[in-house]
């Protein structure tokens, strides 16, 4: 097996391990009494991210793995990881909002209001970099500027107007 491709096997894992852990937050969110935001664009980021994976594998299965990509890829995985432990039960990938529950404001949500994205930019970006995918970092990179602007508009609507 390439290094690529057990790259690409440790992100799909990551990933699919992520949607377990999300339902189950969501289901604990809602069942003490939080609410969805905005959930029709939520098909549009599942979309992009299942076709950026796919993606991945079906040109970046068999490629070299930069070294330097790679290193800068890690960094955002502890990122990630920096999120979902500052997060804990309250991480998800939808929007969801607990009525009276104060905003996080530890961890790196010291520093910016959305570190969580800011890791998703970095990683639709670097992963097809580390593979030598430069066209494909740059097109799921721009098809992810769009999708975060609505996201990120969504959420903070959704924050703003949270009864508390």
């Amino acid at each position: 097996m390439s290094a690529a491709a057990i790259l690409l096997a440790f992100v799909t894992l990551e990933r699919l391990a992520e949607l377990v852990l999300a339902r189950r937050n969501t289901r604990a969110l809602l069942a003490q009494g939080a609410f969805e935001h905005a959930p029709g664009h939520y098909p549009l980021i599942v979309a992009l991210h299942a076709l950026w994976l796919a993606g991945l594998w079906v040109f970046g299965w068999d490629q070299p793995v930069s070294a330097f990509w790679f290193a800068l890829f890690m960094i955002l995985q502890a990122a990630r990881v920096w999120v979902l432990m500052t997060l804990g039960p309250r991480w998800t990938t939808r929007i969801i909002v607990l009525p009276g529950a104060p905003l996080v404001a530890k961890g790196p949500y010291r520093f910016v209001s959305h570190p969580n994205y800011l890791v998703v930019i970095g990683e639709i970006a670097v992963l097809p970099l580390c593979l030598g995918l430069w066209w494909f970092a740059i097109l799921f990179s721009l098809a992810n500027a769009a999708v975060l602007t609505i996201r990120i508009r969504a959420e903070s609507a959704a924050l703003s107007q949270a009864p508390s």
